[in-house]
């Protein structure tokens, strides 16, 4: 994208998601809610700069698959931004977070 990349949002309730899954994580260990916040954080850098390059997922948003972790984020491109919208369990129910506006 040249020059200028548009501001990144994120819906309160997946960072809520983020937040659930990494206690979950910590429960086994810390070094593991570390590299799962480490890939998060890494999957959101890579959507604020290239949004792009990630496919529609069939709730029509475009999705983001972690690489070690069984999560995705789906997120929405707008006019004047782009909003996260959910962080989601790859087997968890496809319906889940799309109500979110």
């Amino acid at each position: 994208m040249s020059g200028s990349m548009k501001p990144l949002f994120i819906h309160p309730k997946a960072a809520k998601d983020a937040s659930e899954i990494a206690a979950m994580y910590a429960e086994i260990s810390d070094e593991l809610r570390d590299k799962f916040w480490k890939e998060i954080d890494d999957a959101i850098d890579d959507i604020e700069k290239h949004p792009e390059r990630h496919h529609y997922d069939p709730s029509g948003r475009r999705r983001s698959n972690l690489e070690r972790f069984p999560y995705h984020i789906l997120f929405e491109e707008r006019l004047l931004h782009n909003r996260i919208m959910v962080i989601r369990h790859h087997h968890r129910n496809p319906l889940y977070g799309l109500r979110r506006r």
